[in-house]
């Protein structure tokens, strides 16, 4: 008898997966330049330069036994150090290496955390719009999500809904910011009111409320937008980072975990983490790009196409009648559907050759992803395909 759970997970693609496949199979069809495939959040700007050439150095200089032998199981060390000296210096922290966990990626730096926080009976919150999986990583680390409803008119947090989910069970928190998929940016007021409440409902309750922020498009951010670093504010945050997005490196599959020392009982919460990759089998994240990743942790990609593409798309959208909450960064945008039923909607937007993904997979119905990390010359092509979308509904 297998795991009837993991079956069903391996066979059945999410729905982004399933458009990004669909559009490969449209492209074979009709010519790439005929899709306009908004599915899926696949960076489409190369990584810097420094990137290859400190790969190439390391792999030239460095002696090879060490360089792709194993490193510590958290990370190796000095990596570690550098990674806490960029944050330090950005953030005016005072992390050190003992305060970082690499991970494979944020989805490791995710499920480590879940892993080694979570017991049976225990509630995870999560605010919509939100990244799907994360209700499988939270199952799968046996506990429950708990959905907060969307504020669609800016897409901060609903205080009176999150105090009223808020109970002795509550475990953790996850919030996403700059956020997947509607772009928003949590205000400085909306991390303070958080921060405020879980410090109140911690001592209620008699143990921490785990704050758990999950940052892969922290860098990515248009007109002057400031993402609040949380750990300044609450001092139970776990910060959960991936250099896919500001690297342009999803492929690498590089992150980690930042443990403040500041942390109730912070160096039993490392081990718990360190324990749970541990099972998992997260263990001694890649060698080569741990280096490369440190070594650039400064660097960003040149991200600036996003925004480019961001303005084209939505003064488009909005000329055609989509209520559009403007995103303060990431790659993406939410916009309202034009009729109730998102799922339907985005089948509609498919006769076009427009891929977009249904609102509703995000905990926000009568809404779409559009992912416009693509080409800028796509997005100018698009807008005569949305129009035509637009049209039918009148």
């Amino acid at each position: 008898m297998l795991n009837e759970r993991m079956v069903e997970l391996g066979t059945q693609r999410s729905v982004i997966r399933e458009l990004f496949e669909f559009g490969k199979m449209r492209a074979a069809e009709i010519g790439a330049e005929n899709v306009f495939d908004f599915s899926i959040g696949n960076p489409s700007v190369p990584a810097p330069d420094a990137v290859n050439e400190t790969a190439i150095k390391l792999i030239k200089e460095m002696d090879p036994v060490l360089l792709h032998g194993y490193t510590s199981a958290q990370g190796d060390a000095g990596v570690r150090q550098m990674i806490a000296d960029s944050i330090n210096r950005r953030f005016g922290t005072a992390f050190g290496a003992d305060n970082l966990y690499v991970t494979v990626g944020a989805a490791a730096a995710l499920c480590c955390c879940l892993n080694g926080l979570c017991n049976p009976q225990d509630e995870v919150i999560v605010f919509a719009p939100y990244f799907p999986e994360y209700k499988v990583f939270i199952e799968g680390a046996g506990a429950s999500m708990t959905l907060i409803p969307a504020d669609v008119e800016a897409f901060q947090i609903d205080f009176n809904a999150f105090e009223k989910a808020l109970n002795p069970n509550t475990k953790a928190v996850i919030i996403n910011s700059p956020n997947n998929p509607s772009g928003a940016v949590y205000s400085e007021e909306t991390i303070k009111n958080l921060a405020s409440m879980l410090t109140a409902k911690s001592e209620e309750y008699g143990h921490p409320i785990y704050l758990i922020t999950d940052e892969p498009y922290r860098e990515i951010v248009f007109g002057g937008t400031v993402v609040p670093y949380v750990p300044k504010y609450y001092k139970n945050t776990l910060v959960c980072y991936s250099w896919s997005k500001s690297l342009s490196l999803p492929g690498e599959r590089m992150g980690y975990i930042v443990v403040p020392d500041e942390m109730d009982d912070h160096e039993l919460v490392y081990a718990a983490i360190a324990g749970a990759g541990r099972s998992l089998g997260y263990v001694n994240a890649p060698g080569l790009f741990q280096r490369v990743c440190a070594m650039c942790a400064d660097m960003t990609a040149d991200t600036s196409v996003y925004e480019t593409n961001k303005n084209l798309l939505m003064t488009g959208l909005r000329d055609l009648g989509f209520h559009v909450v403007e995103p303060g960064g990431t790659f993406y945008m939410f916009p309202r559907t034009l009729e109730e039923d998102d799922v339907a909607f985005c089948e509609r937007a498919k006769e076009y050759n427009l891929l977009i993904v249904p609102g509703v997979g995000f905990g926000c119905p009568g809404h779409a992803r559009v992912s416009y990390c693509v080409q800028t010359e796509m997005v100018k092509r698009s807008l005569d395909a949305f129009e035509k979308l637009a049209k039918s509904y009148r």
